[in-house]
Order: C-alpha cells, then sequence, then structure tokens
C-alpha cells in the first residue's frame, strides 16, 4: 500500500536495506551471545568438584598459595616473560595456572626455591598441547632450550 503525502509516495513496508541491516545485528548478537555462554561454560566446567572434592580452581590456588615463599624476584620476571605470548585479557588467567603448575613441581621435587628448570617444566606442562608449535616457536625466540623437556610436548 502505498500513502501520498507532500514528501512523495511513502511505503507502508519498512524497506529491504533496514530489515537485512536487524538480521545482520541479529546474527552478530547471536554470534557474540554463542561465543560468551561457550567461555562461562569452560569456566563452569573448572570449578565443579572432582573426585576428590575439590575443582580445579581450588587446587590452583592451594598450589599458587603453597609454593608462594617459593618464588624469588627472578623466577616472577621469568614467569612475566613467558606469559608475555597470551593475550591480555588473558594473561592474569594463564599466569595464574601456569603458577599453580610451577609451584606443584616445585613443591613435589622439595625444592628450596623456583628454578628456571621449574618455571620451563611448568609452562610446557600448563600449556595445552594443541598450542606446543606456538610454544616452541616462542621459546626459541627467546632462545630457551627446551631439550630436555621435549618429552614433555608429546
Amino acid at each position: 500500500m502505498l500513502i501520498r503525502s507532500g514528501l512523495g509516495w511513502l511505503s507502508a513496508s519498512p524497506s529491504s536495506l533496514f530489515m537485512n541491516t536487524i538480521a545482520f545485528w541479529t546474527f552478530v548478537l547471536l554470534g557474540c551471545m554463542g561465543i560468551g555462554g561457550y567461555f562461562m561454560f569452560r569456566k563452569f566446567l573448572k570449578v565443579l568438584p572432582k573426585a576428590d572434592g575439590k575443582s580445579k580452581l581450588d587446587w590452583q590456588n592451594y598450589w599458587v598459595e603453597r609454593s608462594r615463599p617459593l618464588w624469588s624476584e627472578e623466577s616472577k620476571a621469568f614467569l612475566d616473560q613467558l606469559v608475555q605470548p597470551v593475550p591480555g585479557p588473558f594473561r592474569d588467567i594463564a599466569k595464574h595456572s601456569i603458577a599453580a603448575e610451577i609451584g606443584r613441581i616445585a613443591i613435589e621435587s622439595h625444592a628450596g626455591e623456583v628454578t628456571r628448570d621449574h618455571c620451563i617444566r611448568g609452562y610446557i606442562s600448563a600449556t595445552p598441547r594443541r598450542d606446543s608449535r606456538f610454544l616452541m616457536q616462542f621459546l626459541e625466540k627467546n632462545h630457551i632450550d627446551y631439550s630436555p623437556y621435549r618429552h614433555l610436548m608429546k
């Protein structure tokens, strides 16, 4: 139905450009909500208790707190260097989980302090297997010898 006004002929239905814009933003928002939901679900799985009654996050907090006195300024600086390739918004979370793994390794080896060896071993152990290629590239770029730890990447 067309309506005659002083400005010309107006259509009573919205234009196709407007409808396409609405459809585009609908898909963008649904995509963003799906991605956010995926990451929220992964976080939810980490807080579920395991067979021993503690969640993965509980164990990470335990190892970080227990190993806190073992960390020197040098080992903290090395950990900061190791987490540099992680994107900024995820760096703190990655640093915490890597520090937990390093602390666990240092405590289980009855070390007096966290050494560079513990940091490299914990960094490799805490990095997901799918990222091993990027891990090796980063270590090579920073001239860090990881040959004694190759068995941890397989």
